[in-house]
């Protein structure tokens, strides 16, 4: 497929907190369409948490690589849909296109990522025709349809809207991993809400760092608001069949960061444990 320059048309990918439970994704799709019957329309996940844009900048961060150069993930999780925060189009360093609330949605790709130039949409010209009436829908007819026409070429990067400075976009509070005395700490940056596992921020190589092996025997302790979520000793292993069903584990998840849960079991459920920059974690050989 190719735009009106004879270039390839960029994919479009969609992740939102709508769910399936009624017509909104169906409606942005159907907006895209509209501008280029031809473009090629791919879901990330219309399951994050209702208005958890935490959860959307994570998503970003661990899909949008594995797409093709040039490809333009629309993010519509807006609680502040119709109110002055910006709608935004920005640039990876990746070569990838984010389409979405300037709301800390961006967070995770500015810091892991990178991002290279943003524009503000100009709604007076990059809006559905006939929507102007309302402000509650920006994903059908703001992201979705600038997204269109930037894929289909019926406007260029600069008709996207006026650009301002990287350095102004909004940024959510991010806690940075560090080696201490032996102790490695984060926090817990994700979970995986099928099999309850619990990502941190801390790579594999800051374990290195740390001197810590795969068959050490790890101490991890979780903390929220001052109080202990988690104390317990785990085997850092290459796998969950390193260990008996139900029994604790860390491990390095496909991003290359260190994960800890319970072989065939959900540690999330468990112990309760949620994530984000005040869900802090720490490992080390302590009583173990």
């Amino acid at each position: 497929m190719a735009d009106k320059r004879g270039a390839e048309k960029p994919i479009l990918v969609f992740q939102t907190d709508f769910t399936y439970a009624e017509g909104a994704v169906s409606s942005m799709y159907g907006v895209v369409k509209r501008v280029d019957r031809e473009l090629e329309i791919f879901d990330g996940t219309h399951y994050i948490p209702q208005y958890d844009i935490w959860s959307a900048s994570y998503r970003l961060l661990q899909s949008l690589e594995f797409w093709p150069e040039g490809t333009i993930y629309v993010s519509v999780v807006d609680p502040g849909v119709g109110t002055a925060r910006r709608a935004c189009v920005a640039k990876t360093a990746s070569g990838h296109v984010v389409v979405t609330p300037d709301n800390g949605t961006l967070t995770h790709l500015a810091r892991y990522v990178g991002i290279v130039e943003v524009r503000e949409i100009d709604e007076t010209v990059n809006r559905y025709p006939g929507t102007r009436g309302t402000s509650v829908f920006a994903g059908r007819d703001v992201f979705g349809y600038t997204a269109a026409r930037l894929a289909s070429g019926v406007i260029s990067w600069e008709e996207v809207g006026p650009s301002y400075s990287v350095d102004d976009i909004v940024r959510l509070p991010m806690a940075e991993p560090a080696v201490a005395d032996g102790v490695v700490s984060g926090i817990v940056d994700i979970i995986d809400p099928n099999f309850g596992n619990a990502w941190t921020n801390i790579p594999f190589s800051v374990f290195e760092e740390a001197g810590f092996a795969y068959g050490d025997l790890l101490r991890v302790c979780v903390t929220h608001a001052g109080e202990t979520v988690l104390d317990a000793c785990v085997p850092l292993c290459h796998s969950f069949g390193d260990v008996a069903p139900g029994e604790l584990l860390a491990y390095t998840n496909e991003l290359m960061n260190i994960a800890f849960t319970m072989n065939q079991s959900s540690i999330v459920e468990r112990y309760g444990i949620s994530y984000g920059s005040d869900w802090l974690v720490a490992f080390s050989r302590s009583a173990c």
